[in-house]
């Protein structure tokens, strides 16, 4: 499986920016592997992270392992502060 985290490159929100690049982050500090996948780029990518939430108006980030929904920004910081960040990420 791989580890996807969908993304926006065109963003006004400055909250969605800082939730992305915290992943990012927090992903590359821990030398776990992921592709970030742009939702700007491709509005068929848009649909399929929101098909994967299972939230037809979820907004990214979104964090999918394969075809496996793992969550969103906030899942993603409560399972840091659980320290259960390779559960959450089902690695």
């Amino acid at each position: 499986m791989s580890l996807k985290v969908y993304y926006t490159s065109v963003s006004s929100s400055k909250e969605i920016k800082k939730w992305q690049q915290q992943i990012f982050d927090v992903l590359d500090s821990k030398k776990i592997r992921y592709e970030a996948v742009d939702i700007a780029q491709d509005a068929s990518m848009k649909d399929l992270m929101r098909d994967l939430a299972g939230n037809p108006t979820a907004l990214p980030p979104q964090i999918c392992n394969g075809k496996n929904y793992c969550g969103d920004y906030n899942a993603f910081y409560n399972a840091i502060e659980d320290e259960a960040i390779e559960k959450f990420l089902k690695l």
